[in-house]
């Protein structure tokens, strides 16, 4: 008969403090998390409580309210939504929070001066950023579940009706300047979000707080004056707005203003002090491409459909269509003062798109007052679209 041997007392506290040791140094999820996101090339990962604090909502239905928002029907569509995390998803408990720097390597508005070139957003320069930073966030929510061993979650991106700004100010990722964009003491101005939400109860971190102090140059650098107030943005002024989201011709208001920015605007983000601090972005997808760093007008002026979707495949530049893009080249060229692109110009009034002969004949008639009045009376008889007659009537 065998008798069961207990091991020596000190034996089992030894296996004991063992286990504790190991217990100890094992990390937690949310340790485990942030390592993940660290791996899959996110610059910051932080966490938050999924409940909205409700002066978020009522600041989002104020500026719909005052139809800030302009042409972006989809933001008054989703607001409901939009205003908390559980509007959106009822189960979510926890927020995750990502930030992806894509600080760009040289001055973003050194092109500015140069008056036959163009220039594009940093963030537009390569790849669009949703379909990368979703993939990712995709990975992430993956290896979260399963470390959590249960649980759900979902990935969103901008694209989705998330405040992921005022969110990520809650989980201490950095805060909305008064530019109303993200501001880091690490990245500055440059950091794409993302966001999971989850089911999972995740120990938050502490919110970032406001260090804009008494600064105001990203609100006095605007060229559309965009900014009625610190930390309020109209966006019918704005000139990220007008070059993309919005769809017909560009307010005359504005055209000037606007210079040689083809799509977006940097000019609040460039500015802003903590940018000191910024480094260049190291995920090699989103660093510039060498064809839209500052690329040629004149280059720009002669794409056809199939060429312009050709050169932006993968761009988010390609999502406002040639016909939109074309109508910022040509601003932008009747903003040149430059002799050499009255032929572009002139050529462009042909254009089979209303809002390509409109910009035209405001860019000819910039350029070259005499030639406008001189095709006025016969192109304006025969022009069919009353947006590009008025065009006529007013550059005359």
């Amino acid at each position: 008969m065998q008798t069961h041997v207990s091991p020596p007392l000190t034996a089992v506290r030894k296996d004991r403090d063992r286990r504790a040791k190991q217990a100890s140094a094992a990390p937690s999820i949310e340790e485990a998390i942030r390592a993940r996101a660290f791996e899959l090339g996110f610059d910051v990962c932080r966490f938050a409580p999924a409940e909205a604090a409700p002066a978020q909502g009522e600041r989002l239905h104020a500026w719909l309210q005052d139809g800030a928002h302009g042409d972006m029907s989809w933001m008054l569509d989703t607001a409901d939504r939009r205003a908390a995390p559980r509007a959106l998803w009822p189960e979510a408990t926890s927020l995750v929070m990502l930030g992806l720097n894509y600080g760009p390597e040289t001055d973003p508005l050194a092109s500015l001066s140069q008056r036959d070139r163009a220039t594009i957003s940093v963030y537009a320069r390569n790849r669009d950023y949703h379909d990368l930073i979703k993939g990712r966030l995709k990975q992430l929510a993956a290896f979260m579940l399963k470390r959590a061993g249960a649980g759900d979650a979902k990935v969103f991106v901008d694209t989705a009706p998330v405040m992921e700004k005022p969110l990520a100010q809650t989980a201490g990722v950095g805060w909305q300047g008064k530019h109303t964009n993200l501001v880091s003491r690490d990245f500055g101005s440059w950091l794409f979000l993302g966001a999971i939400f989850t089911n999972l109860r995740l120990d938050p971190d502490p919110p970032e707080q406001d260090h804009c102090g008494s600064c105001r140059k990203c609100l006095d650098i605007c060229p559309t004056a965009a900014f009625p107030a610190p930390y309020r943005l109209d966006a019918r002024r704005c000139v990220s707005y007008l070059t993309i989201e919005h769809k017909g011709p560009i307010p005359l208001e504005f055209r000037a203003n606007i210079g040689n920015r083809i799509y977006g605007c940097d000019d609040c983000l460039a500015v802003c002090p903590w940018n000191k601090y910024a480094s260049a972005g190291r995920e090699a997808k989103l660093a510039a491409r060498p064809e839209f760093d500052a690329p040629p007008l004149a280059q720009l002026a002669r794409l056809d459909d199939a060429a312009f979707r050709a050169l932006f495949a993968g761009s988010p530049i390609k999502r406002i269509g040639r016909d939109r893009f074309m109508r910022n080249v040509l601003i932008a060229i009747g903003n040149t003062g430059l002799p050499e692109f009255v032929a572009e110009a002139e050529r462009l009034i042909d254009d089979a798109a209303p809002i390509v002969r409109g910009a035209a004949v405001w860019a000819l008639g910039r350029l070259s007052p005499t030639r406008l009045a001189e095709l006025r009376r016969q192109r304006l008889a025969a022009e069919p679209d009353e947006t590009v007659r008025q065009e006529w009537r007013q550059a005359a």
